[in-house]
């Protein structure tokens, strides 16, 4: 039996961010992560996922705290405008770096350099990282949080003064305050435009959901949402006519689509976890949330998840961890912002997925008003860079 202030059930990017948050606390931290030798190396398991990911210029400020976007910044292409329209319809609205007098409204980067660069960074940090621990039970008492786990063919138990459940929580069953899925998932891939990006990111929207455009290097990151029942075909498809479905759908505004790199593709969902029954269990990340990609929130949300709780731990003496009044202090912090970023997300895909006449039309003059309106659009900027901080 051992026992540690903390332990982080996940090792990915926001169970990283959390541990290196809490460097020179004083406090022990456990992380245990179920995939093996993949802490800092881009090449293992986890760095294999294909997916680019939006980081705010939040989440930028974020990883520079935490001392990770040096090793990341190499790796990663600035936004600099994004040019959101809908398809089959007028009216459009271009936000840029300069509304609100910013060097980037947020930067892409593929998931494997992140997670590279944040798990370094745990490495060093002081935390105590167990890779190969496949977690098996989380349970509580009065006094301390209980993670039972199996390790090289052996059942082990490490207990805690607080147990915060990361992207490692997911696969744990978890009683849901909100479960919605679309009917959709995201097809993901790189893909090459015969214009150059200039740092121009797209989000474009179709009936069938939208279609995002991200910067990324020399390319772009797309991400395609997709109805299900079109996924199998879509996946099949050669690359020219992936491509000649892609131009019908999206346009030409960068030109014509060139090339296609392997596909993969992802379930969209809208999964909130419901408050859990001891204050010694805390979700973060997707153990807390899981949105639809749409404006690029949710990785933003589960890294402001770990800066806010480790704040929070960092200003409670240690015997007091675990305990309800320092956990509902976290989750007070983040109520306002998991709420605004999931119902935003919702609304602008429940709003924009169809092709209804009268409500495109308001669509479109919701984007022109949009494009026009300074004050407006550098709110709405502001929202997408720092969340429920923005208002």
């Amino acid at each position: 039996m051992q026992h540690v202030d903390i332990a982080i059930v996940g090792g990915g990017p926001v169970g990283a961010a959390l541990a290196v948050g809490l460097e020179g606390s004083g406090l022990s931290v456990a992380v245990l992560e179920a995939q093996t030798n993949s802490v800092g190396r881009k090449s293992e398991a986890p760095a294999r996922d294909p997916r680019a990911l939006a980081l705010s210029q939040g989440a930028h400020l974020i990883l520079q705290r935490l001392g990770a976007w040096e090793a990341l910044a190499a790796h990663a292409t600035a936004i600099e405008s994004i040019h959101v329209s809908q398809r089959g319809s007028l009216g459009s609205a271009v936000l840029t770096a300069q509304d609100v007098d910013s060097p980037a409204l947020g930067y892409v980067a593929e998931y494997g350099d992140l997670h590279a660069a944040l798990s370094a960074r745990m490495e060093n940090c002081g935390a105590t990282i167990l890779t190969g621990a496949r977690v098996t039970t989380v349970k509580a008492t009065a006094g301390y949080g209980m993670v039972g786990y199996q390790h090289d063919g052996s059942e082990e138990m490490l207990t805690a003064g607080l147990v915060v459940l990361s992207e490692g929580g997911k696969s744990l069953p978890s009683a849901l305050r909100q479960n919605k899925d679309y009917g959709q998932s995201a097809v993901v891939c790189k893909v090459q435009t015969e214009q150059p990006h200039k740092h121009r990111a797209f989000e474009r929207f179709t009936p069938d959901g939208p279609i995002a455009l991200l910067p990324l290097g020399e390319d772009y990151a797309l991400v395609w949402t997709t109805p299900n029942a079109q996924l199998e075909e879509r996946l099949a498809l050669s690359d020219a006519a992936f491509l000649a479905q892609l131009q019908t759908a999206f346009g030409d505004r960068q030109g014509r689509f060139l090339a296609a790199s392997r596909r993969a593709a992802y379930p969209l969902k809208l999964a909130l976890a419901a408050a859990s029954a001891s204050p010694r269990i805390v979700r973060i990340g997707n153990a807390a949330h899981t949105l639809h990609p749409v404006a690029g929130q949710g990785f933003n949300l589960g890294l402001r998840d770990a800066w806010k709780l480790a704040e929070t731990l960092l200003d409670t003496p240690r015997q007091q961890l675990g305990e309800a009044a320092a956990t509902r202090r976290y989750e007070k912090t983040r109520q306002f912002d998991i709420a605004g970023g999931s119902l935003m997300t919702d609304i602008l895909v429940e709003s924009f997925s169809n092709d209804r006449f009268l409500l495109k039309h308001a669509r479109g003059a919701a984007l022109l008003l949009l494009d026009l309106a300074p004050p407006l659009k550098t709110l709405f900027a502001r929202k997408m860079m720092f969340g429920a901080q923005a208002w």
